[in-house]
């Protein structure tokens, strides 16, 4: 499956586009714009959904859906909201078809015009936040903590399987709370729970912080954000998190009777991830060999594959393996055994190895004489001969490895490609040379960092939550700067 696939060094987007295509993760549509999830991608979507859906409970929060369409005037009660979204939205105009005169197919009914555009979300905020103040009454109904999965349309001109369509999938969550501290706090709990759910379950390192105010999310007072570094060495911003202040409570009305028996707005949060994901998950792990996934998120993490010549040997593999099968099934492993007589051993070792996944077990005649098997890891291509005797204990830990090392790697690749800058020439030759995270003074000017990014085209992707205080000169301007923050060119 590997054969006329480029590598990496070759040609990164072209890569990239062929591996999610002939590893068979999405395809592009009829639709301009917008993909196919083809089943094997849309497994590892679901796993993704699996986990976070059980994060997001088990911190308090419960799934609701609301509708697909918004009322354009919605729009314009909030004016950042509505100039942040304003040019990427797909609006619905009429709610009729009808035959055309010369006969020759369908057109838009003139005479169905409604009354009132609507909007095909882009984002939630502002129908939720209508609906909300049917739900709010007093201090006793907060925090409301609501979570929805759907799918959103941003008009995109220019596309990206999985990290850039005009529609997507994904959650987003909208809260509301009685104080300022709650809704801060909210906010950073959910940017927490995205960080460890990419660096524990996807095995990507993130880098945690807020966004520059012309970063923000259109409409929040804060936007909180993680980052991760792809092997070409640009930043994919990973996850968000938004306080949104008491504006969308404003822009909609919604107040409650507080415990001094006042009323208030109530104060807001949003937070999301998306499909994109898929995107960091491909571009953090996988290879010139094909795909990598972390056995945390693999559809099938472990898959047997017979090698035999007879439907005799065939036979005797089977009932050998089969119970091996289901003791690691048991341990909460997903397995498969491949015995198509369609495809030979071969055929099957190379799509396996592109689909990435993470453990392969070869069984063959000679291994059922021996009671062994032969493991085979894809994250390293190793192959070791392990005992039939406690294969289900040994590959649970082999599997804990595999991910670990994962992770360990992508660490290790972001130490090496984290740099310290002080100069703007030092700057624009490691951006072009090597890519990365380039930490740098920046005066806190919006010039400034529009400048940097009109002639540089990175931006700054987070100010560490972490960050130490520290003088400096920003490196464009020469003004005074009291903090480094992270530059890096981006998905």
């Amino acid at each position: 499956m590997a054969k006329d696939f480029p590598t990496r060094a070759e040609n990164y987007s072209q890569w990239y586009n062929d591996l999610v295509i002939k590893a068979e993760l999405a395809e592009n549509s009829a639709v301009r714009g917008c993909m196919v999830i083809k089943p094997y991608g849309y497994a590892i979507w679901e796993k993704i959904q699996a986990v976070l859906d059980k994060m997001f409970k088990d911190t308090g929060h419960s799934n609701a859906y609301f509708p697909l369409f918004i009322p354009k005037s919605f729009f314009s009660r909030e004016a950042a909201h509505v100039e942040g979204f304003a040019k990427e939205c797909a609006v619905v105009t009429h709610y009729r078809l009808k035959n055309s005169p010369d006969g020759k197919g369908l057109i838009v009914d003139e005479d169905a015009k409604l009354e009132e555009e609507l909007i095909i979300r882009p984002t939630s905020e502002t129908i939720i936040w209508d609906t909300y103040k049917n739900w709010i009454k007093s201090y006793r109904d907060l925090p409301l903590l609501i979570n929805q999965w759907a799918n959103v349309v941003r008009w995109e001109m220019r596309t990206r399987l999985f990290l850039r369509t005009a529609e997507f999938l994904w959650q987003e969550g909208h809260t509301a709370h009685a104080t300022r501290e709650e809704a801060v706090k909210e906010a950073e709990t959910m940017l927490n729970v995205y960080a460890d759910f990419a660096e524990n379950w996807m095995a990507v390192p993130v880098l945690k912080g807020t966004k520059s105010p012309a970063e923000r999310f259109a409409g929040a007072l804060e936007t909180y954000a993680i980052e991760s570094l792809m092997q070409d060495g640009k930043s994919l911003q990973t996850g968000t998190s938004h306080f949104l202040g008491q504006n969308f409570a404003k822009a909609f009305d919604v107040k409650f009777l507080n415990k001094e028996n006042q009323l208030d707005y109530v104060w807001a949060t949003s937070w999301g991830v998306s499909t994109r994901l898929m995107g960091a998950l491909i571009m953090a792990h996988s290879d010139d060999n094909g795909l990598i996934i972390p056995p945390r998120l693999a559809p099938i993490q472990v898959v047997f594959v017979p090698v035999f010549k007879s439907e005799e040997q065939k036979g005797q593999i089977t009932e050998k393996v089969i119970p091996l099968v289901n003791a690691i099934r048991k341990s909460g492993i997903t397995v498969k055994y491949d015995d198509r007589d369609t495809h030979k051993p071969g055929w099957k070792f190379a799509e396996y190895e592109f689909k990435g996944i993470p453990v392969r077990i070869t069984v063959g005649p000679r291994d059922i004489e021996q009671g062994t098997v032969e493991v085979a890891r894809r994250d390293t291509l190793e192959k070791e001969t392990y005992l039939m005797t406690d294969l289900d204990t040994k590959i649970s830990h082999l599997l804990d490895k595999i991910q670990k090392n994962l992770f360990d790697k992508a660490v290790s690749f972001r130490e090496n490609s984290t740099y310290r800058v002080d100069s703007y020439d030092e700057f624009k030759k490691i951006l072009d040379d090597k890519g990365g995270f380039l930490y740098a003074h920046w005066d806190g000017t919006a010039e400034t960092e529009a400048m940097i990014k009109e002639e540089t085209k990175a931006t700054i992707r987070v100010i560490p939550l972490d960050n130490p205080k520290e003088s400096g000169i920003c490196i464009y301007s020469g003004k005074p700067s009291v903090q480094r923050v992270v530059f890096a060119r981006s998905y």
